[in-house]
């Protein structure tokens, strides 16, 4: 599932609104570094199209991850406050929806019901990785655990069809060049 649907599927569509106005539309050129391991990340950004890779300096700058359209880069920094533990670089072409973290973290302060939304969307994507990590390290699972979560997917928030179209809607809007 795309990331960026548990943000979206989560705020409103004033709160999507606010996000497509505050950010801006970015187009990456290939080997770009977005992110730079171990220094401050003063940007939240929405992987629109491209792809992105992670590698990290404890594994020797291996790509630990590649990261596709939907994915949503610079939120730990974010919610810690930390510097990233790795870095993300553009493998190929890229657009994103950068959002400046100042005017974020502004916004979450003058607004409760935005920032409730947001840090539950966030919970729930930081939740969502952090089953998946567990997963590829193969921890054992048992026969019942894989029906549990095969259950708990079919039950999906009916917010995640929502998600989708407000996804595809701001795709539309970033690409055609409506947001500068």
């Amino acid at each position: 599932m795309k990331k960026v649907l548990f943000i979206l599927g989560e705020l409103s569509d004033d709160d999507i609104d606010w996000l497509v106005e505050t950010g801006s539309r970015e187009e990456i050129p290939a080997g770009t570094v977005l992110i730079h391991e171990g220094q401050a990340v003063n940007t939240l950004y929405v992987l629109l199209d491209g792809t992105l890779v992670v590698s990290t300096a404890a594994l020797g700058g291996k790509e630990i991850a590649k990261l596709s359209s939907g994915d949503v880069v610079g939120e730990m920094s974010f919610i810690d406050d930390r510097p990233p533990s790795a870095t993300v670089r553009a493998l190929d072409e890229a657009l994103v929806l950068s959002i400046p973290r100042l005017e974020l973290a502004q916004k979450l302060y003058q607004d409760v019901g935005f920032g409730s939304r947001f840090y539950r969307a966030l919970a729930i994507l930081l939740s969502n990785r952090l089953r998946g990590t567990v997963q590829q390290l193969g921890y054992s699972r048992d026969k019942s655990q894989e029906e549990e979560e095969a259950a708990a997917e079919a039950k999906a928030p009916s917010n995640v069809a929502i998600a989708e179209v407000r996804f595809d809607w701001l795709l539309r809007r970033l690409r055609s060049g409506e947001i500068s």
